[in-house]
Order: C-alpha cells, then structure tokens, then sequence
C-alpha cells in the first residue's frame, strides 16, 4: 500500500507512525511545502520516500494534513492527480468550506472528510508521535458521499489506529467544534496575552504560576499559521461562541462587583458537572 502524507507535521506524521506499525508493507511518502520538514520525517523514520504532487497517480491511499486555508485550493489538486482507485482523506480542523471545496468534484466519491480529536500544542515532524489517536475521536462527514468500498478502506485505517468514530454533518461539525476545541484556543492565546502584559510591570507573576495557569495557557503554545485559518473559515460559529462565552465572563464579573458570593459558588457548582459530561464521552455515540 502506498500512502502518501502531505503535511509532515503532528497530525501527518503520527498518522504516518501508526500506519507504518500496524501496516507494515505500507510504503510512506511525504509531500511538503517544508523542505526541513521533509529532511526531518525522512530522518526520524516518519517516511520513506520524498515526493510531489506529480506522484500521486500511484498513491492507494492519500492523507491531506495541512493548513485548512491551503486545503481549500489543494485538495482538488490531489483528487485531480490520483487513480480512479485512490482514496483521499483530509483531517483538517474545519469542514464545511472543504467540503464544498469538492461537492462537485467529478472525484468526489474517492475523498473522505475526518476530523481526528487529538493532538498537542507542538508542530512539525518533530512533534509526531506514535499512538496519539488510540481512543481519541474521529469525526467523518458526509461519509454517504464517499464509495463504500473507499469507506471501508478508511475505516480499516482508522480502526487500526484505534480511533472511535463519529458521523456528523459538516455544518453540525463547525458549530460543535467551535465550542470545544477553538473557543479553548482563544481562551487559552487571550489568557496568555493577559498575563504577558501584566508581566511587563509585575515580573514575579510568572514565578507565581503553578500547574493551573500552565494548563490552562498549554494551547497559547499552538502555531499562529495553523490557528488563524482555522478562526477565519469557522469566523460565524467561532464569533457565536465568543459572544456566549463573553457573556458568561460579563456575568461572572458582575456577581464579583456585587458581592454576591453566594450565586457566584452556584455558578461554580453547576459547572461542576463538566466532570461527568467529560467522563460520558468515553461512549461513543453517532450523529448523522
């Protein structure tokens, strides 16, 4: 089988490890618009090969993991470029611009849209590691429109890697994701930039942060390249989120000013129920 990994990063590059592990005659390629990026995936074992686009006539198997601003006019490039046999997988952040970036691809059938639920504050080929799906959520979209055969091809994978699937419409997919994962990363840059401006006047702060404020700004560490196209595509769903979520501070703020403690710990407590929606997620579940 040959795969071919364009966007040898965190998410390329682990899906390249685990692949490589679990099938071994998979032979790896790597495309990037990186040439340290290549130098390193080739270095560290990630693959085995370099390549172009002009390759893909012999890919089995292609996985698009790029920024989703470069996807937009790339993916249609590789669906373009491959056999009539071919599958392609993007696992980008955001998914209903690239999924109409191909709805009328006369190769439409070959892709599948996925968004695997893992991943750390670290980039590059550097940042790959082995097992980083086992577990985690991957969610497929409009999967009624890839070929069964290529469904299941794409399944094989993903249930290799030890992934739990979930159907969910695009729209439904930028809405929800919004709210879990880049409200977070707002949260997390805007938590950061407020405390490296208060730095500037008091520099004790930071020797005052314990595992709470490094935990919280863990995401701040994330790359601007990849974050900004992400916010940009999901703008409608992301500025509803922060809209929610500024209310929520305002009130919060609020009760502070009014001395209203008391509310203030309801709040708290009710929140408190996160623990058993986080823990609820281990069952997995569809949406279609």
């Amino acid at each position: 089988m040959n795969v071919f990994i364009i966007g040898t990063g965190l998410i390329g590059g682990s899906m390249a490890l685990d692949i490589r592990k679990h099938f071994p005659d998979a032979k790896i390629f790597g495309i990037d618009a990186h040439s340290n990026h290549l130098e390193q995936a080739q270095n560290m074992g990630i693959i085995d090969e370099l390549a172009t686009l002009d390759d893909l006539a012999t890919a089995d198997v292609v996985i698009v993991s790029v920024p989703v601003d470069a996807c937009l006019t790339l993916l249609p490039q590789v669906l373009e470029g491959i056999s009539e046999q071919a599958l392609v997988i993007d696992v980008g952040s955001t998914k209903l611009p690239i999924c109409e970036a191909v709805e009328n691809h006369l190769k439409r059938s070959q892709f599948l849209a996925a968004h695997p639920i893992a991943g750390t504050e670290f980039s590059g080929p550097t940042a790959a590691v082995s097992g980083l799906f086992f577990g985690k959520t991957n969610i497929i979209c409009e999967v009624e429109k890839t070929s069964f055969k290529l469904q299941e091809k794409a399944l094989e994978i993903f249930q290799k890697l030890g992934m739990r699937i979930r159907y969910m419409s695009p729209k439904s997919h930028d809405k929800h994701i919004a709210y879990v994962s880049h409200l977070s990363h707002i949260s997390s840059f805007m938590l950061g930039k407020t405390v490296i401006e208060k730095e500037k006047h008091e520099r004790d702060i930071f020797d005052m942060a314990g595992s709470g404020f490094e935990s919280t700004v863990r995401l701040a560490k994330s790359s601007p390249a990849m974050w900004t196209p992400i916010f940009k595509q999901n703008k409608k769903q992301v500025m509803r989120a922060l809209d929610e979520y500024i209310a929520n501070l305002s009130h919060f703020r609020n009760l502070m000013e009014s001395d209203d403690y008391e509310l203030v710990f309801q709040e708290m407590q009710q929140v408190n129920r996160i623990k058993e929606i986080l823990n609820g997620m281990q069952t997995p579940t569809k949406t279609l």
